[in-house]
């Protein structure tokens, strides 16, 4: 078993008896690992801000606030709605399938009364949208995560109609609009596509050459590019 495995099954052990406590030393018999390693992995769950708690005595041991916690994976309250919330906020954009499937199996490996308590506080959360909110066509996540070569039929702002080779470098949200970023064969530089004037997305078997895309291709200041998950 690895360490995320474990530290999973820890958490899953530890609400199972709750609100009894659990020692080191039975926790260690049930993983087959030293003390010292179920230690350093309850420390590490308690500064993952889990509510785990020591309790002192003979029968004394660790305890786990089952009530914060929910599913597998231990999310607390706020981490399961701030999950939701955020897939919630993909509804135009190009990973909107995905984020709705992925949303549905959060909720589907909960317990049941959890999923009913993530389901109700999500549902107080509500988006403002236009009525000319662009959808961005689903394809948009295909060419991003292909690592090919994209044949992209594209109307430019002025209308004018294009067909285009891209090699795909990244994408970019802005005031909710999206942009393919990808290096273009026709005018050889980096070029940002916004989604919503894709015609169509062809994703071909060529294989690009590598290349990065760094903020001052797209003269963007320094340190305005904020990634999704952080080094």
């Amino acid at each position: 078993m690895n360490r995320t495995d474990r530290l999973y099954g820890i958490v899953e052990e530890l609400r199972a008896f709750s609100p009894r406590p659990r020692s080191a030393r039975r926790l260690a018999e049930r993983f087959e690992v030293s003390v010292r390693t179920i230690e350093r992995d309850l420390s590490a769950l308690q500064q993952s801000g889990l509510p785990i708690w020591a309790e002192p005595g003979r029968t004394g041991g660790f305890v786990i606030d089952a009530s914060a916690t929910l599913g597998p994976a231990g999310f607390t309250l706020d981490e399961a709605l701030a999950v939701l919330v955020g897939l919630a906020t993909l509804g135009h954009s190009p990973f909107r399938q995905a984020a709705h499937t992925a949303a549905r199996k959060m909720l589907a490996v909960m317990p049941k009364e959890d999923a009913s308590r993530a389901r109700r506080l999500a549902s107080r959360v509500h988006f403002l949208e236009s009525e000319n909110d662009a959808v961005v066509p689903a394809e948009f996540a295909a060419a991003l995560r292909s690592d090919r070569v994209v044949r992209l039929r594209y109307q430019a702002a002025s209308g004018a109609d294009s067909t285009r080779s891209v090699e795909p470098l990244g994408a970019i949200e802005k005031d909710g609009q999206w942009y393919l970023i990808a290096w273009c064969r026709l005018r050889e530089g980096v070029r940002a596509f916004r989604g919503d004037r894709m015609l169509s997305i062809e994703v071909t078997d060529e294989r690009p050459p590598r290349r990065t895309l760094r903020s001052e291709d797209l003269s963007i200041a320094y340190g305005r590019l904020r990634p999704v998950v952080d080094d």
